[in-house]
């Protein structure tokens, strides 16, 4: 296969998948805060958590993608 082929897929699988989660716990946050009020800082302080932690997913699939185009 082309490492541009390879890049490309590499990037696409790494940016979908991260930005459905994404707003997967966004939902859900919103349910359990719907249901819960009062939960509000704990919700909030994991939801950041997890949305950072999502995020650096797709970040590394950039590098990642970067490396099979770039490096030899």
């Amino acid at each position: 296969m082309d490492r541009n082929l390879i890049a490309a897929l590499t990037i696409v699988l790494g940016a979908i998948t991260p930005a459905a989660m994404i707003g997967r716990f966004s939902t859900e946050a919103m349910r359990s805060l719907g249901r819960n009020p009062e939960a509000a800082p704990g919700i909030s302080a994991n939801l950041i958590l997890a949305l950072a932690l999502t995020e650096a997913i797709a970040i590394y699939a950039l590098v990642v993608a970067l490396a099979i185009k770039f490096v030899q």
